[in-house]
């Protein structure tokens, strides 16, 4: 962990613990005891989350998704999403470990890291336009057209313009330009030289995916983007647990802004300290209490916390297990 992440997640927790004593540990604790054992119910439709999310990632799997059982996919995937948490390395660890688990089950390493990059750019676009579903919910439900939504807008776009930008270098191959790239600063190129090949082959699985199955782009989307749109399910639950009142709108207006809060605030390890702040604010300006949204937030992590142990367990129930075959990467396409 560098300096930087050390202090930030500091920050974090001294944000945390200020919303805690600012709410008061009483008047927090007397919330949470309203729920009780039902905290349990909350992890219900994450389950439903993730398992929409394993779905929109085995269909970049293409012909190697009949190599898996769902189950064995699933672990693997939550092995992966515990990494991205708890490591400073946050994406740069967990999509790759991803990919090496998938290896130990027989997939090549090439194509599990094409379907590790297709996914996440899939997911993400998902993560656009529910966000901006969410925006024009929010819009309506408090009136603020202008300040809310063009704001809002305006950012979206830019993401969204981002990574259909992504999409257009991925199909061009990213990686051998970005070989060609670091040749021509003559920084750090040696090391990708000696795997040129192996980066033209996992371009080559990336641009297969992308030219040949546009119907599996797709099927991916939509899974990812029914994912996203079953986390407002548990704001439902959640708000009705507390006893709050609370719409399907929004709900599903609260989760979008979340979501756009969790990826402003990703910087800061786990989000700590900045996504409960954001959330208290987010749910105030939807005329909940203080309170109420220091409440809402733990039991967020509370669910978070077990999803990131269960990964970690089955992390090390993955390394148990033998490998089936060498990881291999396929040999690259011809080019003309």
């Amino acid at each position: 962990m560098t300096r930087l992440t050390a202090v930030l997640l500091l920050v974090g927790l001294l944000v945390l613990v200020a919303l805690v004593f600012h709410t008061g540990p009483a008047a927090l604790a007397a919330e949470l005891s309203r729920v009780g054992w039902k905290v349990l119910w909350i992890l219900v439709p994450s389950v439903g989350v993730y398992v929409l999310d394993a779905r929109g990632w085995r269909v970049t799997l293409g012909r190697h998704a009949e190599r898996l059982s769902f189950r064995r996919l699933f672990m693997v995937r939550m092995a992966g999403e515990a990494v991205n948490f708890t490591t400073p390395a946050a994406y740069l660890g967990g999509e790759p470990m991803k990919a090496y688990l998938l290896s130990r089950h027989g997939v090549p390493i090439i194509d599990g890291l094409a379907s590790v990059v297709t996914a996440k750019t899939t997911m993400t676009l998902a993560q656009v336009v529910f966000i901006l579903t969410g925006l024009g919910l929010s819009a309506v439900i408090l009136n603020r057209s202008e300040d809310l939504f063009l704001t809002g807008l305006v950012s979206l776009l830019m993401l969204g313009f981002g990574v259909s930008l992504f999409v257009v270098v991925q199909r061009r191959g990213m990686f051998v330009g970005i070989l060609r790239f670091l040749e021509r600063v003559r920084l750090g190129a040696s090391w990708f030289q000696k795997r040129e090949q192996q980066l033209q082959a996992l371009d080559d699985a990336i641009g297969d995916f992308y030219a040949r199955d546009r119907r599996a782009f797709f099927k991916s989307f939509l899974f990812f983007f029914l994912g996203w749109l079953a986390g407002a399910v548990e704001v439902y639950l959640i708000f009705s647990l507390l006893g709050l009142p609370v719409t399907v709108m929004t709900a599903c207006a609260v989760e979008a802004l979340a979501v756009f809060i969790k990826g402003g605030t990703s910087f800061i390890p786990g989000s700590v300290g900045g996504q409960e702040a954001g959330t208290v604010v987010l749910l105030m300006a939807f005329g909940y209490t203080g309170a109420a949204g220091v409440t809402f937030a733990i039991l967020r992590r509370v669910r978070e916390i077990f999803w990131i142990v269960f990964g970690l367990l089955a992390l090390a129930a993955e390394n148990r297990l033998p490998m089936e075959a060498d990881p291999c990467g396929r040999p690259p396409s011809a080019h003309p």
